[in-house]
């Protein structure tokens, strides 16, 4: 194990941020470099080896956790590296951005503040990079056999990062113009430089996968022509429909959802435009919905430099620690969160409900005005004289997804079966009611956690692989059923 006594003479240190009247005048991400490794061997000691580990079960894709803390807190930066990529293909993806159910389920965090197990990934596969230790991993020979995957997020890359590294030809279709999907033009720069996508897609390429761009199956080409091209086909095209909100002036100017805001402002940083189409400069904005999507938009309008940013969400404000009663430990808890955009100002604003938007003479959205609400016999209700009205010159919908696209065709032209919740249907080894289709990710599950997407992938690849070879040896770590620990 780490120190023994780590735990007891160490407390919790975090990456440090940049200061915010200096980080919301550029793009980069908000820590400071070089920060983590002068204080990440002791962070990494705080590692109890406990003896049954939590953060296993915590983590969908079964890191190993305990053994890289281990060689982090010895500086064996290459065994570290090797244990980190023995369950997770993406982990500079994951320690960026995944919000850490292994740190919730942290036995340490029963009394004490969790280990920085994220922080801890970060600075292993940083120091990686750093030193050529991340490498091609080319196979040893070709099966033959040949796989399209439909979608270049996560699920999509580590699906055909294994399925590739087992020998077969596999080709990656994103309708985006670049690969990398919500990784892409969902996540902001500010949380994940793009250059971190950039070098794994190289290596990738080196190993021999193929990737496609700008074409849309469904649209572009039909999904029964793309199934009779390859011996296999991996749908990881996400939940990219995004909830509305059908409420009167929604038809207004100004008024978009996250993801039509989103991407262009990472399109700018591509050097796509000059300056973006949709910009909150100068503008009053409101974002709906309180999650993750929520904080980006935030995070960008502060960059574009808002005159004022307004976060909207339904529910009551979560409380700041867990409760042991509604949610023990080592559950995933539902807690007042401050992201590196809440602390670069805004206000945020809980238990509210939109009612209309209200425009000017040129249909340009203008206010919001919206309602206090509350639980009333398990239903949200609104509270009468609590209407009010707030300034909204762009307002960015980010209440979550619903499912995958229907429009382009894709599903009705594979002829897929869907489940009870609008997601496609797979059975255990995540193969759809068509032979040889596949799903994986967001597609199958339903909006979820970066590390959820990347474990699917893992699996679903594995399931392809027994297909066209009869037998594999690749890792599933999880099933389509596992969902993550509640109450």
């Amino acid at each position: 194990m780490a120190d023994p006594k780590g735990f007891l003479n160490h407390g919790r240190e975090v990456a440090k941020s940049r200061p915010v009247d200096v980080r919301i005048k550029d793009w980069n991400e908000v820590y400071v470099p070089g920060s983590l490794l002068p204080i990440i061997s002791k962070q990494a000691s705080r590692c109890m080896d406990c003896g049954i580990p939590f953060c296993h079960n915590g983590c969908p894709l079964g890191n190993l956790i305990p053994e890289w803390n281990d060689y982090a807190y010895r500086e064996d930066w290459a065994a570290a590296s090797e244990r980190l990529h023995a369950t997770n293909n993406f982990p500079e993806f994951t320690g960026r951005l995944c919000p850490a159910p292994c740190e919730s389920a942290c036995v340490l965090g029963i009394n004490q503040s969790p280990v920085t197990i994220k922080n801890v990934e970060v600075s292993i596969i940083d120091k990686a990079w750093e030193t050529g230790d991340v490498a091609p991993q080319a196979p040893e020979r070709l099966s033959g056999k040949t796989v399209a995957v439909i979608g270049s997020g996560p699920a999509g890359l580590a699906a055909a990062q294994q399925l590739t590294r087992a020998g077969h030809t596999v080709a990656v279709y994103e309708r985006a113009d670049r690969i990398g999907g919500l990784l892409r033009y969902g996540i902001p720069e500010f949380k994940m430089e793009k250059r971190h996508i950039n070098r794994r897609i190289e290596q990738m390429r080196a190993e021999g996968t193929r990737f496609r761009t700008g074409v849309e199956i469904g649209r572009d080409l039909k999904a029964t022509d793309l199934k009779k091209r390859y011996d296999a086909v991996v749908i990881a095209a996400g939940a990219t429909t995004a909830r509305d909100l059908p409420v009167p002036g929604r038809e207004l100017k100004g008024v978009y959802q996250a993801m039509e805001y989103l991407p262009l402002a990472n399109k700018v940083q591509e050097g796509d435009f000059v300056a973006p189409p949709i910009s909150a400069e100068g503008k009053h904005v409101v974002v709906i919905g309180g999650g993750d999507t929520g904080a980006d938009c935030v995070g960008t309008a502060h960059r574009q430099g808002a005159a004022s940013v307004t976060q909207l969400e339904i529910m009551p404000r979560p409380g700041e620690e867990r409760n042991p009663v509604a949610q023990p430990w080592p559950t995933f808890p539902m807690l007042y969160k401050v992201t590196s955009a809440h602390e670069e100002g805004g206000e945020r604003v809980y238990a509210v409900s939109t009612t209309h938007f209200e425009g000017d003479e040129d249909g340009n959205v203008q206010w919001l005005h919206l309602t206090e609400v509350e639980f009333i016999e398990g239903k949200l209700t609104p509270k009468p004289g609590t209407e009010r009205k707030i300034p909204a010159q762009l307002v960015t919908l980010a209440m979550g997804f619903t499912g995958t696209d229907r429009e382009n065709g894709l599903v009705e032209q594979f002829g897929l079966e869907l489940d009870e919740r609008g997601n496609i249907a797979r059975d255990a080894d995540f193969q759809t009611n068509v032979p040889g289709v596949y799903v994986a990710g967001d597609a199958g599950r339903g909006q979820s956690l970066i590390v959820w997407a990347i474990a699917e992938g893992r699996s679903a690849a594995r399931g392809v692989d027994r297909h066209l070879s009869g037998a594999s040896d690749l890792p599933a770590p999880i099933r389509p059923t596992d969902r993550a620990l509640t109450v």
